[in-house]
Formats: structure tokens, sequence, C-alpha cells
């Protein structure tokens, strides 16, 4: 059986940080709601326990437990945003760059 991935035993601090964040956001939602633990995963279809890992911000509680808990508080709507090529502006700037400087000329067919 093979070991858990890098991104989920030791992921970058950045990575971690906004896990946390974002568990500490679904927990304050929940509790602002005034639902307990059990409510809410049975709502988005999971265990207690998996959403106790999303609240405390688990790298390895899947990006679905993440979704689930945000559409079970009604908080969905702010994940259309996540990677927005819109607001991607090094991407951007990348393909800029490698666009042709200079057109080709279309050539008239002669008939």
């Amino acid at each position: 059986m093979p070991g858990r991935s890098k991104i989920t035993s030791a992921p970058p601090g950045a990575v971690e940080d906004v896990l946390r964040q974002v568990g500490e956001n679904i927990r304050i939602a929940r509790t602002r709601r005034r639902l307990r633990l059990e409510d809410v995963a049975r709502r988005m279809g999971a265990s207690r326990l998996t959403l106790a890992d999303v609240e405390k911000g688990k790298p390895g509680a899947s990006a679905a437990a993440y979704f689930g808990a945000l559409w079970a508080l009604g908080l969905i709507h702010d994940g259309y945003e996540l990677a927005n090529p819109d607001k991607d502006e090094e991407g951007k700037a990348l393909e800029l760059s490698r666009l042709p400087q200079k057109v080709k000329r279309r050539t008239r067919l002669r008939t």
C-alpha cells in the first residue's frame, strides 16, 4: 500500500496556513448558525470526524470534504472564485508573452 503523499503529510507552510484558516472559517460559520458537528456532517454526507478534521484544517481531509462543508453551510458560492483565470495576472502575462509578435499577411488567391 503506497504511503501518504507529501502534500498531505508535510504540506508547504502556506498550504497549512490556508487550510487552517478555511477550517476556522467553517467552524465559525457553523457555530454562528448554532449547528452541531453532527448536523452539518449529516447534511454534507460525511462523518462527524471528517467535519472535525476540516475544521482543524487537516491536510488529509479531502477537497470534497471542505467544499461539502461550505455547501452545507450555504457558502459554496465563494468557491467559484478559487483559481479564477481572469484574476491570474501571472498566467495572463505569460500567455501574452508567447503570442506571435508579427501577424502574417494573408496571401490573396488568384482566380
